[in-house]
């Protein structure tokens, strides 16, 4: 069965990346392995609905319909919202960034960390996570978390691919995440030194299961000082993750 309409949209959209957030139409062809002209064809289809945007330069970009249609989505509605409140104390409470993220889970082998929330402010530290982005689980606080959250089967599956790095730090032993996953099962609460960047500390515990959400994490990235230990911040990521699981539970 050949590629349908849809198969060929989604591609296109799919070419669009952080580091490259607007494309002229011989990109998005390059990218998405399309002819030319079928490019050319689906982009004015998609300009029409909405879907696409006119960019300076004969370039493209994501359209504000997407953007209206994702408001729509439980994890804005339903999740960042009411998780907002409890960021925001979370992060008058330590000054660090704030990461709500979820397990986007069609495969174990394929599952990453999708941020569906974030806090931050002039004083906290650098980092990568943005709402919308997707991370690797085992690199990460939130996907730490939200790898305890899984049985073994599951983490066996997600093990058995290999563990890419992201800093000379990055735990890609199979048996050594394993024991990570471990303790924070034990203890409620994971941690990341130096693993996604370098100079960064990240704690973070996941929310109880929620019907209609997929599984979630709360967790804050601080710079790895005297300051800005572990013992001082799980305790306080542990409660907002357990205030938040009741908020989301009983609205």
């Amino acid at each position: 069965m050949g590629e349908g309409v849809l198969q060929r949209t989604m591609r296109i959209l799919g070419a669009f990346t952080e580091d490259a957030p607007a494309l002229s139409a011989a990109d998005l062809a390059a990218r998405t392995g399309l002819a030319l002209s079928t490019a050319h064809r689906l982009i004015a289809q998609m300009l029409a609905e909405g879907l696409l945007s006119r960019a300076p330069g004969h370039r493209y970009t994501v359209g504000a319909r997407l953007w209206e249609i994702g408001e729509l989505s439980p994890l804005a509605q339903r999740l960042r919202e009411t998780a907002l409140p409890h960021m925001v104390r979370l992060y008058e409470a330590t000054g660090e960034n704030v990461h709500l993220a979820v397990l986007d889970d069609p495969t174990p082998d394929a599952a990453s960390a999708v941020f569906a929330g974030r806090l931050t402010g002039r004083a906290s530290v650098p980092t990568l996570g943005r709402s919308g982005g997707r991370h690797p689980l085992h690199t990460t606080g939130v996907g730490k978390a939200l790898l305890a959250t899984r049985d073994d089967a599951w983490l066996d599956a997600y093990l058995a691919v290999p563990l890419v790095p992201e800093t000379r730090l990055s735990i890609t032993d199979p048996e050594r995440l394993r024991l990570e996953v471990r303790l924070a099962r034990r203890r409620g609460y994971a941690t990341t030194r130096e693993e996604m960047t370098l100079g960064n500390i990240s704690v973070a515990a996941a929310l109880g299961a929620v019907p209609g959400l997929p599984p979630t994490a709360l967790g804050i990235v601080a710079h790895i000082d005297d300051s800005h230990d572990e013992r001082r911040l799980a305790p306080l990521v542990v409660q907002a993750a357990k205030d938040l699981t009741r908020a989301l539970r009983h609205p």
